[in-house]
């Protein structure tokens, strides 16, 4: 994310004269670099911007430019809004709409009209405002004084979307087998999302994946399994599971780099020439960054690997998961989260144990697998589903809980939370909203990192809070059934 960049563009207009213009482009500076201090990608000042034509060319530039992947707009003064319809006709990056001014506050004592010509953002951005709605432009506001860590932190957040919307256009999901059979949610269409999203989601026999995997050198497995006793604790005996996750990890991994894939999936219907179900494997290759989804999911698969690229140098983590099964125990009801083997050990409280048990279904061996509680603290999980006729991203809030209690014969990655505001509203209206029953969750991203990734893509949001009232919900998914039907 370090190498991509949001360009800062200052407006204005010929009114104000060659002095007024050296401070404009001074000041805009000072607030990119202020602001750059919280970024991941390099906030960089780009342009003071006086004509429709200044304008149209460095949409164009930005367009062009593959280390751009979003563009920051601040009025310093005022500038006519109809020079900036040509470009932003033009534009196709994530746009943020950043309202503040160079000053915190009036200077009283000293103010005239040559500071009241320089300083006028609180005008300037309203008419730059009004051609962004009249324009239906989908961007962000963020409004406040620019040192503030609460503006900054913002402008962080919105940028952390764009590179990971710049990371989804280019996105390839390799599928290793097809989805679970008979399974709905699952499914989806995949040219839509390749024209929403930019994902590339494609098939792989599985005798191209076995024949890497056969061709793996006892070598790369050996290196492998010191990666895997550095990173957990080996609690089995029956290492030669544990190196056939190692080999199945190797030939995977090379496979999907050969494709230029950063997401896949797998199914346990299908594993023809493999001993066991990735496990292990998959897991390990989720916490380096991989995206991935069970039974074919190549939705979550997608959505998991821009998770993780948007959460990269956050504290936390963000893993494939599954809603299993349910703690009703009144207010303190509870939803506990595992699956079979491929929860990604980013989310682990404490330093997962690699074991080795049956896993009861598939007909295989048994598999190698990571055993971990996962930690405490807010979170989100998100899934993205195919209405028919549009996508909806569906996203929870949660409060994750220490697992008190242990479970001995339940050798998987497990989470506990609470979904917000309790358990009873949350799961009622993530079923009346379609929710699917894998998601992406993540205590490293939050609320609004969902909403302004799901903005930028023009997909439809629905967030399920501490605020859920059921019967507002269901208002709003009739209406956002009549928008999109009518667009």
């Amino acid at each position: 994310m370090n190498s991509k960049k949001i360009w800062f563009v200052c407006g204005g207009q010929h009114l104000y004269g060659t002095e007024a213009f050296s401070q404009m482009r001074s000041h805009a500076n000072e607030i990119a670099n202020a602001l750059n201090e919280y970024t991941e990608c390099k906030i960089v000042f780009k342009e003071l911007v006086t004509t429709s034509a200044e304008i149209t060319a460095v949409m164009r530039a930005a367009n062009a430019e593959d280390s751009c992947v979003g563009i920051i707009t601040w009025m310093h003064v005022f500038s006519p809004s109809k020079m900036w319809i040509e470009g932003f006709s033009l534009l196709q990056k994530p746009l943020l709409h950043l309202h503040t001014q160079y000053n915190r506050e009036i200077p009283w004592d000293s103010i005239d009209m040559d500071f009241m010509n320089l300083n006028q953002s609180a005008h300037g951005d309203r008419e730059h405002g009004f051609i962004g709605a009249r324009m239906r432009l989908s961007r962000e506001i963020v409004t406040g004084y620019w040192r503030d860590e609460d503006v900054c932190q913002s402008v962080a957040q919105w940028a952390r979307c764009a590179a990971a919307y710049a990371f989804s256009k280019t996105l390839k999901v390799a599928r290793f087998g097809d989805n679970m059979r008979y399974v709905a949610v699952t499914e989806g269409d995949k040219v839509e999302a390749q024209i929403k999203f930019g994902w590339s989601v494609n098939g792989y026999g599985m005798g191209d994946l076995t024949e890497v995997i056969n061709n793996v050198s006892e070598g790369d497995v050996s290196a492998k399994m010191d990666e895997y006793n550095m990173r957990y604790e080996m609690n089995t005996n029956d290492v030669a599971a544990v190196a056939q996750q190692a080999k199945y990890e190797v030939g995977m991994r090379r496979f999907l780099d050969a494709e230029d894939c950063r997401a896949f999936t797998t199914t346990f219907e299908d594993l023809h020439g493999l001993k066991q179900l990735p496990g292990l494997a998959v897991q390990n290759m989720l916490f380096d960054g991989y995206g991935f989804g069970a039974e074919g999911d190549w939705k979550t698969s997608a959505l998991t690997a821009v998770m993780k690229y948007m959460a990269q140098g956050l504290k936390g983590g963000t893993a494939f998961m599954e809603d299993y099964t349910y703690n009703f125990a009144g207010k303190d009801s509870a939803i506990l989260g595992a699956h079979m083997l491929e929860v990604c050990p980013s989310v682990a409280a404490e330093k997962p144990k690699i074991e080795v048990h049956p896993l009861g279904i598939g007909g295989k061996e048994p598999p190698a697998r990571l055993v971990f509680d996962g930690t405490d603290g807010h979170a989100v999980a998100s899934a993205i589903i195919d209405m028919g006729d549009r996508f909806r991203m569906i996203t929870i809030s949660a409060q994750l809980l220490a697992i008190s209690r242990s479970m001995p014969k339940l050798p998987v990655a497990r989470l506990l939370w609470k979904p917000l505001p309790n358990l009873k509203t949350s799961a009622t209206a993530w079923i009346m909203a379609g929710g699917a029953h894998h998601t992406c969750l993540s205590n490293a991203l939050n609320e609004n990192h969902m909403r302004t990734f799901a903005r930028m893509c023009d997909m439809e949001f629905v967030l399920i809070d501490e605020n859920c009232d059921l019967d507002a919900l269901e208002k709003e998914l009739l209406y956002n059934d009549v928008i999109y039907r009518l667009r």
